[in-house]
């Protein structure tokens, strides 16, 4: 085996990135729907309190 040929094997080998792209998509999915949960959390009593005004129009 020459170096040629092992240089091509590794690029064959690890140059695959498709494992990776949705590992990266997990990732960024798993980060927004923190960030989504974390911003209800927070607003949690705003909202609650503006349901009551309106149930209190009603």
């Amino acid at each position: 085996m020459t170096f040629t040929d092992m240089v091509a094997y590794y690029r064959a080998r690890f140059g695959v990135e498709e494992g990776q792209t949705m590992a990266e998509y997990g990732v960024v999915l798993a980060v927004i729907t923190a960030l989504v949960v974390a911003a209800l959390l927070a607003l949690s009593g705003a909202i609650a309190n503006a349901l009551n005004a309106v149930r209190g129009y009603l």
